[in-house]
């Protein structure tokens, strides 16, 4: 070979090496992270979920990248936070909430979504079944539909006097387990006064108004929006001195009564173990919907105190964990 042919040789190689490096770096999947809520409130998750992904040998920075969307509990941004996330061309979305599912599937029918959701996944028409999502569609689903009448009863154990209870809802969004409450209620012996509030405004008034109709407790409906607004909901119960439960861990972490709900950091996790899997190549249409199989019940017997409140022992007993 001539020397000028060898140089010239030498000389692609060269040039061939940063577009290399470009293709390399272009290669590193992109996940997408859609989340109805605000990074200080929720970053918590962030954790559990890069532990599943670990799972995978997937570790943020190193071969794997993650772009953040925070809609900062405004719902109605959703919908466009999406549509950026596939603007980018992101590997796969994981959609927490509802809303945040919902749009993510209307946004894109090729990139593969998992969500999580406390509302069904099958009557909503985010999968086509459980166990077999179809589509290019999958997750955690949290099982709203049991959940809440099984906070009823729960907070009745604890307010075994009370007559009137109160039942928080948003009328934004969908709540189909309203009557299995309604029902849970008059088995009981109790009267449901069902409260609708959908801005920072209503929530005031909701309390206002259960504090007009005597309401001896009350119940947080399964509700993305009440989830961004925990500090609020938190306050106000200690302020109207009204026994109140939520399905969130952290709601008794910021003062809250009572917690039931699934263990969220498992959910999460599983969340990167799917993402996981999918970047592997497994399709979402193969993999089933899971369904949380533990329950946290959490109670705060500091602020039982401050309620004038006896926890029973047998409550006591079955509690995952008792803050005092």
């Amino acid at each position: 070979m001539k020397r000028r042919d060898l140089i010239a040789l030498l000389g692609g190689v060269a040039a061939l090496r940063p577009l290399a490096a470009r293709a390399q770096q272009k290669a590193m999947p992109v996940i997408g992270w859609l989340h109805f809520g605000s990074r200080g409130l929720f970053a918590y998750q962030l954790l559990p979920f890069r532990e599943g992904l670990a799972q995978g040998g997937y570790v943020e920075g190193q071969n794997v990248a993650i772009e953040y969307r925070w809609a900062e509990g405004q719902i109605d941004r959703l919908p466009a936070l999406a549509a950026d996330l596939v603007g980018r061309q992101v590997n796969v979305i994981v959609a927490r909430g509802p809303p945040s599912a919902i749009a993510a599937k209307k946004a894109t029918s090729t990139i593969p979504i998992v969500f999580t959701a406390g509302i069904d996944p099958v009557a909503s028409g985010l999968v086509a079944s459980l166990a077999r999502p179809g589509g290019n569609i999958t997750g955690l689903s949290q099982l709203a539909s049991e959940l809440v009448p099984k906070m009823l009863q729960l907070l009745f154990e604890l307010v075994p006097q009370g007559k009137v209870f109160g039942l928080l809802v948003n009328q934004n969004e969908a709540h189909p387990w309203v009557r299995e409450v309604e029902q849970a209620a008059q088995m009981n012996g109790l009267r449901l006064a069902l409260v609708n509030a959908g801005s920072d405004s209503e929530i005031d008034a909701a309390f206002a108004t259960l504090a007009d109709q005597h309401a001896d407790a009350l119940v947080i409906g399964d509700a993305v929006f009440f989830t961004s607004r925990r500090p609020q909901l938190v306050a106000l119960a200690a302020r109207h001195r009204l026994p109140t439960i939520d399905r969130f861990h952290e709601f008794v972490d910021a003062g809250g009564l009572i917690s039931y709900g699934p263990d969220l950091a498992e959910v999460t996790r599983q969340v990167g173990v799917y993402v996981g899997k999918i970047l592997k190549g497994e399709k979402p249409a193969d993999l089933p919907v899971q369904q949380p199989t533990k329950f946290e019940l959490v109670i705060n017997l500091k602020t039982a105190k401050a309620l004038g409140l006896t926890v029973p022992p047998s409550l006591l007993a079955r509690a995952d964990e008792v803050i005092e």
